[in-house]
């Protein structure tokens, strides 16, 4: 597994909702969420209908997220497609 060589663009953030943000604001549901760590932006993840998450990745370029769900300490970089 290739090791992670974006670490150095995590920043510390604050979270941009307390939910999904697109979701929130078409009325939509998900399954789990993300916080991109570049910026705080909180989307949904691969699993939901609309991947928010994933999307912010490919419209922005951020590449590290983490779980933004209770008791879940994992983060992963989109572009090594690894857990960091």
């Amino acid at each position: 597994m290739a090791k992670c060589k974006h670490t150095d663009q995590i920043r510390t953030v604050t979270p941009s909702a307390n939910g999904c943000e697109e979701c929130l604001a078409m009325g939509e549901r998900w399954v789990h969420l993300r916080e991109c760590l570049s910026c705080g932006h909180i989307g949904c993840c691969d699993s939901s209908k609309n991947k928010h998450a994933t999307r912010h990745f490919v419209d922005t370029g951020h590449p590290i997220v983490r779980s933004f769900e209770p008791g879940e300490d994992w983060r992963w970089c989109y572009i090594d497609r690894s857990f960091v």
